[in-house]
């Protein structure tokens, strides 16, 4: 009687029967992708406090925080990573939200959307190198207006890179994470029917940005409140663009802690474990404190909102928000650019425009070591998708035959391990996998990638699976087919561009990550990323940009068949070409 009961309510409420076997990918899911957060966090708490028993600590002991506390440079170093992080957030916010304002349901709008995921892509060391490249004083820009505007016939001596007040490293953060915001909101649109809100607003006589701050942007930043906070996050606890772009004495408090974890003396692993606990409490206070400040803010708001004002036409928010877009494109196209021509200079002497003559020699001496760590990034990417794949798409369509959606609670989920600093548990998973023999080892890089990306998979995948039309299954249903016949004949490529799209995302994700590929690798394993960052303190720029644009070309090359393959498989399919 039961079982017939519940069979009519999924029959009533239109969705496929729940299958025991895809109950059990949110259970795998959680241990893969929980499991490994929560053992590092204690393995990471633990030697804070000098209980290591591998070095020696079987006593628990303050130690560790006195000698921390003790380190020279600490308060600059926390100072440091609070203003450039805070801000670095402050301004990607302001502009990503102030170009919706400006922009929503424009062409431009419509185009910028279609740009932002190819430079979303581009790794973050990558683009900090080739940034380096671009505003340093013998960088492209000064070359482009050397001597005619500057009159610089040597590069100045002026500290454009790594300065003292973090300058660079904040606007290179905002030139990355806007994007991500800016795609972020754009999703949310779709779920809050903003152009219906908009038109009632302007009816009553409000401007376009007035009309959208007032009625549009308090649903939207609901949706987006995870991204905010996972930008804030990384943003005090960046590690590649720090290594290049900020300063180094004193750096911010993420390279600082890394440093000790790489010193010789191994004593100091107690010292690190507890910065990176440090780090991890900065990063869990800053978001309380932007919890917090969201409630003042909204009450200003409020009363904002309801004091009548109409506003204009925002044609000067419109003015000023291109323009920031317009420099941070060109900041990550320009970047790669830069890499570009290194790479392949024969000689590029100050302030020349463009290099001397052009050459492969660079290529073919690099060579010999790019292939194996060019490797090791394509397999380490490869499997990383392809588990992450199983693991979405098991989770999706287990949650799709679910009559309740618990939406909310899964994103938190999701957003972990871009909420809590790599640096605050990955020590701790390195010390499991030594105990285990498992560090250095393909499994344990393969696992450690895939917790960050999972997130961004499950991300771009979760609303187009929500959104196909369940009536295509049903057909196939109502003609015989069985549940996997339907899911891979019918669902599967009907969804073959997002889930490229989805594959396309992990990968670049997993060619990005630098410390889980440092922690679980234990340094044995090189990728493109580590030879990169570890390259771009060197002196010869040409390898260093052969290393870092092969860096940023693979993801660039999975965003290209992720859209070429869909294409090519529907050429004769036109009613699948947009799903």
């Amino acid at each position: 009687m039961i079982a017939a009961l519940r069979a009519a309510r999924w029959a009533l409420a239109g969705l496929p029967r729940p299958s025991v076997g895809l109950g059990l990918f949110p259970a795998v899911t959680v241990v893969v992708f929980l499991g490994p957060i929560l053992v590092g966090l204690v393995g990471t708490l633990l030697p804070s406090f000098g209980i290591l028993p591998a070095l020696g600590g079987t006593e628990p002991t303050l130690k560790p925080w006195r000698d921390l506390l003790a380190a020279p440079g600490l308060t600059a170093s926390i100072r440091l990573t609070l203003i450039t992080g805070v801000a670095a957030t402050l301004m990607s916010v302001a502009l990503a939200f102030g170009i919706a304002a400006a922009w929503h349901g424009s062409r431009w709008f419509a185009v910028l959307r279609g740009v932002l995921p190819p430079l979303l892509a581009v790794p973050h060391a990558a683009f900090a190198i080739g940034f380096a490249f671009l505003v340093a004083p013998s960088g492209w820009i000064v070359r482009l207006l050397s001597p005619w505007a500057t009159g610089w016939t040597r590069p100045p001596d002026i500290a454009l890179v790594q300065d003292p007040w973090g300058i660079a490293y904040t606007l290179a953060l905002v030139c990355k994470e806007v994007p991500f915001l800016v795609l972020a909101i754009a999703a949310a649109l779709g779920q809050t029917g903003a152009d219906g809100l908009l038109r009632a607003a302007r009816s009553l006589g409000y401007g376009p940005v007035a009309a959208w701050v007032k009625v549009v942007l308090p649903l939207v930043y609901r949706q987006v409140r995870l991204p905010v906070l996972a930008v804030l996050a990384y943003s005090l606890s960046a590690v590649e663009p720090a290594l290049v772009l900020a300063p180094t004495l004193p750096p911010p408090l993420t390279p600082l802690v890394l440093r000790w974890f790489a010193d010789p003396d191994l004593a100091l692993r107690f010292q690190a474990a507890a910065g990176a606990v440090l780090q991890s409490g900065l990063v869990g206070g800053a978001i309380l404190l932007w919890l917090g400040g969201e409630r003042a803010v909204a009450l200003i708001g409020r009363r904002w909102a309801c004091a009548g004002g109409r506003g204009g036409s925002g044609w000067g928010l419109r003015a000023v928000t291109a323009a920031g877009m317009a420099l941070a494109v060109l900041a990550v196209a320009g970047s790669i650019a830069v890499l570009a021509l290194w790479a392949l200079a024969r000689g590029w002497r100050f302030a020349d425009p463009l290099p001397a003559g052009w050459t492969l020699d660079t290529l073919a001496a690099a060579w010999p070591g790019l292939a194996g760590p060019a490797l090791n990034t394509l397999l380490i990417g490869a499997a990383a998708v392809g588990v992450g794949l199983v693991l979405v798409a098991g989770c999706l369509e287990n949650g799709r035959r679910l009559p309740a959606a618990l939406a909310g609670r899964a994103l938190w989920l999701v957003y972990l391990p871009l909420l809590v600093p790599s640096v605050g548990f990955l020590f701790g998973i390195q010390v499991v996998l030594v105990a285990a023999g498992l560090d250095g080892r393909w499994p344990a890089l393969v696992w450690a990638h895939l917790l960050y990306v999972l997130p961004y998979m499950f991300l771009a995948l979760a609303d187009p699976w929500r959104a196909l039309d369940e009536r295509y299954e049903r057909s196939a249903r109502a003609l015989g087919a069985g549940p996997w016949r339907s899911f891979l004949r019918v669902r599967v490529p009907l969804l073959l561009r997002p889930l490229a799209t989805a594959a396309a995302i992990g990968f670049s994700v997993s060619v990005a990550q630098y410390l889980p590929t440092l922690f679980a690798g234990s340094g044995r394993v090189a990728t493109l990323t580590t030879e990169a960052v570890v390259l771009a303190s060197g002196a010869d720029r040409r390898v260093t940009a052969v290393y870092a644009f092969a860096q940023a070309l693979l993801p660039l090359l999975a965003f290209a068949a992720a859209v070429g393959v869909p294409a090519w498989m529907h050429r004769r399919r036109r009613g699948m070409r947009t799903g």
